[in-house]
């Protein structure tokens, strides 16, 4: 047993996320293991852009206001201690309400993520549900 020094906390790049946002990771498994977990903070308006995850993704929102959208959905606004599960392939995007900062952890295995086009400004502000 070990305790692991994370590395810095990143900005993320402004090609795959609109506003700011920043990750820690908490965790990067080494072969065999495939698992993968970020803490990612937003400021509010952030998101990522379009995107999917090969193996899928878990999202846990640990602070403010979540705003997630599948491709062709409704945007769905998720709170502290929701669980958000996108299923492999789903194209899909995640960031803060316009007006909140938000955290979650973001678990998911493996490094297939494609990234596809920034989400709009109409997109974004679709209609909501909880």
């Amino acid at each position: 047993m070990e305790i692991v020094q994370p590395p810095a906390t990143i900005k993320l790049p402004a090609q795959m996320f609109t506003g700011d946002a920043w990750a820690d990771v908490v965790y990067r498994g080494e072969d065999p293991s495939r698992a993968r977990a970020d803490m990612v903070r937003f400021a509010p308006g952030a998101r990522t852009a379009w995107h999917s995850h090969g193996l899928g993704q878990t999202l846990y929102i640990v602070e403010g206001i979540a705003l997630i959208q599948s491709r062709g959905g409704d945007v769905l606004e998720a709170r502290p201690g929701d669980v958000i599960w996108t299923p492999p392939g789903e194209e899909h995007w995640h960031g803060a309400a316009p007006d909140r900062f938000m955290a979650h952890i973001a678990l998911w295995e493996g490094d297939e993520v494609d990234w596809l086009e920034h989400v709009s400004d109409a997109e974004y502000a679709g209609r909501r549900r909880s």
